[in-house]
């Protein structure tokens, strides 16, 4: 589903549709200045497809914890570096139709640091695109598993974004705040990645397609 060409091709001809996928990372702890250079860290990691980049953090509600923002800018992490994972063949709304699928799979109350995790959803997205992982270091926390998750510190047990996504219509154009529980209505119409309505807010949350629109997807 959704899965797009790797293209290898060194041809001058133009293609709207071929686009970089680069995997960004991001370290959630100073630590990792240290242990980085052992092999391993505490990372986020996000896409970078069409000149946006896709990740997944951890809110309280069964809505997508899937957001939107500039590349290399993720707020409240430290960007490291980039790690190129060549060219795909798939065009911007394709892709879009792609990742809004995908969100219905990753709610902001499903994150788990363990089974669950930013790098889980980075790795979903690539294998899914390309048929390959990323490097296995970025995610090395997750796969030694609960042993070292009672070890970090509360802070980092969920990569949790600013604010909760709540979708609005306003004079044509959806925009987001916060909401509580009771007010959530999934069925809001259209345009899933939004902007914020708080000026502060610098990540757009990707509204998960309607489940009768994912079954229909090839």
């Amino acid at each position: 589903m959704g899965k797009g060409k790797v293209s290898n091709s060194s041809h001058n001809e133009s293609n709207d549709n071929e686009t970089k996928l680069v995997l960004n990372i991001y370290d959630l702890t100073p630590m990792n200045n240290y242990s980085y250079w052992i092999g391993f860290g505490i990372f986020h990691s996000g896409i970078e497809v069409h000149g946006k980049e896709y990740g997944f953090g951890a809110h309280d509600f069964s809505i997508s914890g899937v957001f939107e923002v500039e590349p290399k800018c993720c707020p409240g992490f430290s960007y490291r570096c980039s790690i190129s994972l060549g060219r795909i063949n798939m065009s911007s709304s394709d892709f879009r139709a792609f990742i809004e699928n995908l969100a219905s799979d990753y709610h902001g109350n499903t994150y788990h640091l363990i089974s669950k995790n930013c790098n889980h959803f980075s790795d979903d997205i690539v294998y899914k695109l390309t048929g390959k992982h990323i490097p296995r270091w970025v995610n090395r926390l997750a796969r030694l598993g609960s042993l070292f998750s009672c070890l970090l510190p509360e802070s980092l047990q969920a990569t949790r974004v600013k604010k909760v996504p709540e979708y609005h219509q306003i004079e044509g154009n959806e925009t987001l705040s916060t909401t509580t529980p009771s007010e959530i209505d999934e069925t809001e119409p259209e345009n899933p990645l939004l902007s914020p309505k708080d000026g502060s807010v610098d990540i757009n949350f990707v509204k998960a397609a309607p489940s009768d629109c994912k079954a229909e997807m090839p």
